[in-house]
């Protein structure tokens, strides 16, 4: 179905600079919504809420006529008089005004439904590289064309060959051209000869009745367009959430771990259909757990980051297979990993992970207080920093506060082109 809108624009107005301002506030919206997600929790933006924009931002573009010398006068005008001099906008302070004088700044506050923030909030958010790797027979059925039939819908019918099919007709049976039948009657008008005439008459009724016979179009010469649906390549991706969860993690470090977590599954499960996701978690040993445990089971230990990337290649081998999924890992950590680890940690990313992998993105979580910026570079972090250097699709971010959780999430998953892509941290 197809609606088109032909409204007058309104006065004044033209759909331009309509669609413009609609886009200019939408960008306006999602500025805010993401500065009011950094004071939130994450069960917090499932809930919507009231969002603050610049007022002035809200205004929409148009043309005004101004020239000449004009003297006005202005109703309630109690203060100023001819030749006084007017501060410019800015100047004036608010407070040292009476009411409805001087400067203030405005805001245009409304509430966002629950869906409408998370929406906003993941609009421009995406996995990398997602590639169509399989035909999938449900959910992915498209409509292509397929040739013409003799029976459809109207809205579907050729016009163009229709017309070809009716005019191919009208050849191959001498259907009477009408600038035949036009020469005809004009050469009886013309005629005196009365044997003559009665020819031309008799020769004229046979073309008409020709003519009538042999319709301009017959309904055999319509066609209609014909569609089919054939299967599509379906875009499935599996995303692997690797947390470290060992004695050397604080509760503080585990809740940072988590909410990312808790972002990343409201994304994935908002944004895609065909996205499954696996739950390991790991202390000396890894273990594939359900979504419950993995955000709220209590667990402890000594710290091998490499079971959980054995734990990841093995899953990967039994059940996602390379060529049909896009493979993705999330991992989380403190950055501790015992020194006899760090060998088979690289060994296992740089010839069994990272190269079925689509990306990897990293997530080094410190105590609170000190910036993410300025924490030491753990043996992990220089481990993975390593392989980014050497070309590996690797991205790697410190936070230490809640507030920083937000913005470091929309940073690794935000829409790039693939230049962006390679040059970012």
């Amino acid at each position: 179905m197809h609606i088109i809108d032909r409204r007058l624009n309104p006065g004044g107005k033209s759909l331009e600079n309509r669609q413009r301002f609609l886009r200019r506030a939408k960008s306006l919206v999602q500025g805010a919504v993401k500065k009011t997600s950094q004071e939130r929790d994450i069960k917090d933006v499932l809930e919507g809420g009231e969002v603050t924009i610049p007022l002035d931002g809200m205004h929409e573009p148009r043309f005004r006529r101004e020239g000449g010398t004009r003297d006005m006068v202005l109703p309630g005008n109690k203060k100023f008089i001819e030749g006084d001099y007017l501060q410019r906008s800015g100047q004036g302070s608010a407070k040292d005004s009476g009411p409805g004088e001087g400067d203030s700044e405005d805001a245009f506050r409304f509430v966002l439904s629950r869906d409408e923030f998370v929406d906003l909030f993941l609009d421009d958010l995406e996995l990398p590289d997602l590639a169509k790797r399989k035909i999938a027979q449900t959910e992915s059925e498209g409509i292509q064309r397929a040739g013409y039939t003799m029976t459809g819908s109207p809205a579907n019918i050729s016009v163009s060959r229709t017309v070809k099919l009716a005019l191919a007709r009208r050849i191959a049976l001498k259907r009477p051209r009408k600038d035949e039948i036009e020469e005809l009657e004009a050469a009886i008008a013309a005629c005196t000869d009365e044997d003559e005439r009665a020819a031309l008459v008799a020769r004229l009724d046979a073309l008409k009745a020709k003519s009538k016979r042999i319709p301009f179009i017959d309904p055999l010469d319509i066609r209609y367009r014909r569609f089919e649906t054939v299967p599509k390549p379906v875009a499935q991706a599996v995303m692997f959430c690797l947390m470290d969860v060992s004695g050397s993690m604080s509760e503080h470090m585990k809740d940072l771990a988590k909410r990312f977590y808790m972002l990343l599954y409201v994304f994935l499960k908002r944004r895609y259909k065909h996205v499954e996701i696996v739950f390991i978690r790991h202390t000396d040993r890894a273990e594939e757990v359900d979504e419950q445990t993995f955000f709220y089971g209590p667990a402890s230990g000594g710290t091998l980051v490499s079971s959980a990337l054995q734990a990841m290649h093995e899953i990967v081998r039994e059940r996602f297979n390379p060529s049909d999924w896009n493979i993705y890992a999330a991992q989380a950590s403190d950055g501790d990993n015992s020194y006899s680890d760090g060998e088979l940690t690289g060994l296992l990313l740089t010839e069994k992970i990272l190269p079925v992998c689509q990306f990897f993105a990293y997530l080094e979580v410190g105590e609170a207080g000190g910036s993410a910026f300025d924490l030491s570079d753990s043996s992990l972090w220089s481990l993975y920093e390593r392989l980014r250097n050497s070309g590996a699709p690797l991205s790697m971010r410190k936070v230490s506060e809640r507030s920083e959780i937000f913005p470091v999430f929309h940073d690794l998953f935000q829409r790039r082109d693939t230049a962006q892509e390679k040059a970012a941290p």
